[in-house]
């Protein structure tokens, strides 16, 4: 592999650079900053933590396991999927000699020479398999709060011990959730990253607008509003 990087021009080369620092830097910028507290995924931790308080206080906790199922299946559903993805990907990287032939006919400068073209494959994989590992992780740990859920006690806010276990319940949800948004990303970017097979100008165009697309849903979107909005 580290012999077929001297086919990479220093285009490429540019073009990985923007797409990681995109990746990488939104992952920071949504998660890690100062700002962080004013978008989409900041916003939904108050609302997990309100869900604890309340399913601690009712004795029956159907609707709670329900809707930890449906979160459950959603996962289950893009794990799935990935292995999918990754499948055909693999299968890709065996016909590279056919999807050569197939990018030199396109208007773009297509994916170049066969080593060229199975390390912009690798690329796409790689984030898919990124996915998948979080998506996996993010299952785990919706697993762990259903546990959680079962265990817990009946109280109401300001009881001993309620606030200390409505806290692990929201800890374990924001866990699950935050990777699942990771394995989201992941998808988005890796859509990005197949953009490299026709052309590094294309790959650094989609990871730009990938971040302003995941900008504008995190920090501009009607959903935030209405999490906003108040009662």
């Amino acid at each position: 592999m580290s012999g077929a990087l001297h086919h990479l021009a220093i285009v490429d080369w540019l073009a990985l650079f923007a797409f990681f620092t995109c990746w990488a830097g939104y992952g920071w910028f949504s998660e890690h900053s100062r700002w962080a507290s004013g978008g989409l995924i900041d916003s939904t931790r108050e609302f997990r933590l309100e869900w604890a308080y309340r399913m601690l206080a009712r004795e029956v906790r159907v609707t709670d396991s329900t809707l930890i199922g449906n979160l459950v299946n959603s996962v289950t559903f893009y794990a799935n999927t990935t292995i999918y993805i990754i499948a055909g990907l693999v299968a890709a990287l065996g016909a590279a000699d056919k999807l050569l032939n197939f990018t030199s006919d396109l208007a773009l400068s297509g994916a170049g020479n066969r080593e060229l073209l199975e390390i912009k494959l690798m690329l796409v994989l790689a984030s898919f398999v990124y996915a998948y590992f979080k998506f996996t992780w993010s299952l785990r740990q919706f697993n762990l709060l259903s546990i959680l859920v079962g265990a817990a006690p009946l109280g109401e806010r300001g009881d001993a011990g309620i606030e200390g276990y409505a806290r692990r319940l929201a800890g374990a949800n924001n866990l699950a959730g935050d990777d699942f948004n990771r394995g989201i990303r992941a998808y988005y970017f890796g859509l990005a990253a197949s953009g490299w097979l026709l052309s590094p100008l294309l790959l650094s165009i989609l990871a730009v607008l990938i971040l302003l697309v995941l900008y504008r849903r995190d920090y501009r979107s009607a959903a935030l509003g209405i999490l906003r909005r108040q009662p």
